[in-house]
């Protein structure tokens, strides 16, 4: 019974734990993805989100149906082109930040 309690308080922690160190290692591999990006993809990604902001601003209301659907292909294009230009970040799952750790402790 006491064992049992163990294991089910070890798994609580470590789901409770898992968000903060996800977020942590989330937010520092985007600022090192960011700061290791090229010029020349600063300068598309720039260009890209000034034209999609171009066309939120437009007034859709006096354009044609197939107008409006050339913009919906266009700004889904461009959201396939951002991403592949920022790269996203690394994501780890609740497993493998537990067998970090354990390899960590193993090791130390």
């Amino acid at each position: 019974m006491k064992k049992t309690f163990l294991v089910a308080a070890a798994i609580m922690l470590s789901t409770l734990a898992s968000p903060t160190l996800k977020a942590a290692l989330v937010v520092s591999t985007t600022t090192t993805a960011t700061s290791s990006v090229p010029s020349a993809d600063l300068a598309k990604e720039n260009t890209l989100i000034a034209r999609v902001n171009e066309i939120k601003a437009m007034d859709k209301s006096n354009l044609s149906q197939s107008d409006r659907k050339g913009l919906r292909k266009e700004l889904r294009s461009i959201k396939t082109q951002l991403k592949s230009v920022s790269g996203g970040g690394v994501y780890l799952s609740v497993g493998a930040i537990i067998i970090i750790i354990l390899i960590l402790i193993l090791i130390l």
